[in-house]
């Protein structure tokens, strides 16, 4: 229990420095596999089919922005589904809508005239419309058709006057209302507008108001104004409105309006000059989440990603580093990657390594040196640290530099990109020793030389007016002294009382003087055999070690009558429910039978009268006339006369084999079976004694 408190402890303080950190600075790290096997195991079809249409479309979009293969079992029962959506006269908008999404993806094989009718109804739909979530539907049913089949007229002659009736709905701060009657605004409900206005312009017949854009472009900037943001520099947008749509987190209200922004500024041509730092901040937010637990969350992050990545506005480039825990024993290279939000390669570009902070400190080591980039491997490789790096935590800043400055106007780089860095490296422990002082002058009484790479077992003697010294010393690979995180001397008693001390340092030196005298009270006077060990730990400390030493035998004073008594030491748990020693069982020799010949004879002896009874039967010729002639009474009488056979069977069985509880079980059932058919026999036998007496 002692060496499982010690790891204990020194995994708090691992864990403890690594939040300490990582509070400063963050990692973001683009889509990889793992995104590709959470979604085929949160995206698992049931039966050939992922449930509703809009659950399948969810699907279907993750595969598709991932690469994932389709089933063909699930096209085809997909399919059937949607051309059931779409010439059903009873589907309503959302069903046409969700149908047509997924149709986008699947192209299944549908009749042109059944997009013919759909049009002609999403577009009476349009004119007669009083809510928002009816001209998505309706809008975003067009724009699908007009992408599924070229031939059909979709364009919308009166765009102006829809454009302002969805605009009707916004509100001064950049969000939205989902109806007129509502007076409440929505941030997931400002996507939606923005992606249906989006369709409005794609879908007009003549050029849209110039002025109805421009007022567009600055509800987009009211509502960048009030996007959260992180210390880490991650934004996104919190949807405080609740109704009867239920409460939008702040992953699908943002990926909502980043939907909605991306598809404006596709349709629109026209540059909307978005702040660099907050669309790279709503891509940092989505690959913060990592890996979310449902699927629509999934469906969420990487749509709005992908939309960040082939929109438009600008594309985010990510700074990601495959091992942020470099050994200075191995002398690790520290490489970087720069990638899209999807993983895919960016522009030519340089990383420079700008500055290093030191973890704790607001100071700054100025670098500014290139990294060299690996075109082998598409990293940037730092091939030595700078000098005054040592093994330690660190955050290292990076600036990432377009070599084409037309590359400038198509992807954001964020300036300066801070990223937490560990420097490890096996500590080396020299001059450790251990040594029994004199309390008065303080020379050496006995002293140990201790090899802290190998098994220690000293063994010391001590009284209470004399003192426990050890010391060493710590190196790191670079031989500068190292200070680790913890240090720590204990003492335990053969009792279980533990005494844990604290090893402080005086420059490269390590030490800790125990002073006996004026621990007695805290030893509670208990003299005797007191285990040593000590504990070194660091989160960068490739060899952190918990060692025993040996142990040193104790003589103290006796205890004074109101000397506080140790504390009641914690029961062991594996000795209370752990496995028990085996019980012996010794049983009761047999008792002593009497010879098989003797065992034979009174057998016989019990016998004899039941062959005299069959003997006296036949001397004194027994009158069988009585016995039933008929079939049915004979049966009865028969089963009786067996059933009194069975019960002597069964006597006999007892004797040889069957324990009690068995034969009262088998008698009970062969009484009953006797009592029927004995007293049909009887009764059978009294009907006709009867009937001679009637005679």
């Amino acid at each position: 229990m002692a060496r499982n408190s010690g790891l204990l402890l020194l995994a708090s303080v691992l864990l403890a420095s690594i939040v300490s950190i990582c509070d400063s600075a963050a990692i973001f790290t683009p889509i990889s596999d793992s995104h590709r096997s959470a979604a085929l195991e949160l995206f698992s079809p049931s039966d050939g089919s992922f449930g509703s249409l809009e659950d399948t479309y969810e699907a279907l979009r993750t595969f598709e922005v991932l690469g994932i293969e389709k089933e063909p079992l699930t096209r085809t029962s997909v399919c059937a589904s949607v051309a059931d959506t779409l010439s059903s006269t009873s589907s309503s908008l959302k069903d046409l809508f969700q149908a047509l999404r997924v149709n986008g993806i699947l192209k299944c094989e549908l009749n042109d005239k059944a997009f013919v009718e759909i049009v002609s109804r999403l577009k009476d739909s349009v004119n007669s419309a009083n809510s928002l979530l009816d001209f998505y539907h309706s809008i975003g049913g067009l724009m699908l058709i007009k992408d599924q089949a070229s031939e059909v007229d979709v364009h919308l002659g009166d765009a102006d006057r829809i454009f302002r009736s969805i605009k009707a709905l916004s509100q001064s701060d950049g969000r939205w209302r989902y109806s007129s009657n509502n007076p409440e605004s929505s941030t997931y409900a400002a996507g939606m507008a923005l992606e249906t206005l989006a369709g409005v312009v794609s879908l007009a017949s003549s050029e849209i108001d110039h002025s109805l854009v421009a007022t567009l472009k600055n509800d987009i900037m009211k509502l960048l104004d009030g996007v959260e943001r992180y210390d880490d520099g991650a934004c996104y947008f919190d949807d405080k409105f609740v109704d009867a749509h239920g409460h939008q987190d702040p992953l699908s209200a943002s990926s909502s309006v980043v939907r909605g922004i991306t598809a404006f500024a596709t349709a629109t041509q026209e540059n909307l000059n978005l702040p660099g730092d907050k669309i790279l901040g709503l891509a940092k937010f989505f690959l913060g989440v990592e890996i979310p637990g449902s699927a629509k969350d999934l469906y969420h992050q990487i749509d709005a990603l992908s939309c960040l990545e082939n929109s438009r506005v600008s594309v985010p480039l990510i700074l990601s580093l495959p091992a942020t825990v470099l050994s200075g024993s191995r002398t690790d290279q520290l490489k970087v990657r720069v990638n899209t939000v999807l993983g895919s390669a960016g522009p030519p570009l340089s990383v420079r390594l700008m500055q290093i902070f030191s973890s704790g400190s607001k100071d700054a080591s100025v670098i500014d040196q290139e990294l060299k980039f690996d075109p082998e491997h598409a990293v940037h490789v730092l091939e030595t640290l700078p000098k005054n790096v040592d093994v330690g935590k660190y955050i290292f800043s990076f600036e990432i530099s377009l070599n084409d400055p037309e590359h400038k106007k198509r992807y954001i780089t964020g300036g300066r990109t801070k990223v937490p860095v560990y420097i490890t490296g096996v500590i080396e422990v020299n001059n450790a020793e251990i040594a029994v002082l004199d309390s008065d002058i303080g020379s050496i009484e006995m002293q140990k030389k201790l090899d802290l790479s190998r098994e220690n077992d000293v063994a010391l003697s001590a009284n209470h007016l004399q003192k426990l010294r050890l010391s060493f010393q710590l190196s790191t690979p670079f031989g500068k002294a190292f200070k680790p995180h913890q240090a720590f001397l204990k003492l335990r008693h053969e009792s279980g009382v533990e005494h844990i001390f604290v090893v402080g340092n005086s420059g490269k030196k390590f030490e800790i003087i125990l002073d006996f005298l004026g621990l007695v009270e805290k030893f509670f006077y208990l003299s005797g055999k007191y285990d040593i060990q000590l504990t070194v730990g660091d989160s960068v400390m490739e060899n952190s070690f918990l060692k025993p030493l040996g142990h040193v035998e104790l003589d103290l004073p006796d205890a004074p009558e109101k000397a506080a008594r140790p504390p009641p030491q914690p029961i062991d748990l594996y000795s209370r429910y752990g496995p028990k020693a085996e019980i012996t069982h010794i049983f009761r020799a047999p008792e002593k039978r009497p010879p098989r010949e003797l065992s034979l004879a009174f057998l016989g002896l019990v016998l004899l009268p039941f062959f005299g009874f069959l003997a006296g039967l036949l001397l004194l010729r027994v009158n069988l006339k009585n016995f039933p002639r008929s079939t049915v009474p004979a049966t009865f009488a028969i089963l009786f006369h067996l059933g009194i056979a069975s019960v002597l069977l069964l006597y006999a069985l007892f004797w040889f084999k069957l324990d009690l509880f068995t034969t009262l079980k088998a008698l009970g059932f062969l009484g009953i079976f006797l009592m029927f058919v004995g007293h049909r026999t009887l009764s059978h036998l009294a009907s006709v004694s009867a009937k001679l007496k009637s005679a």
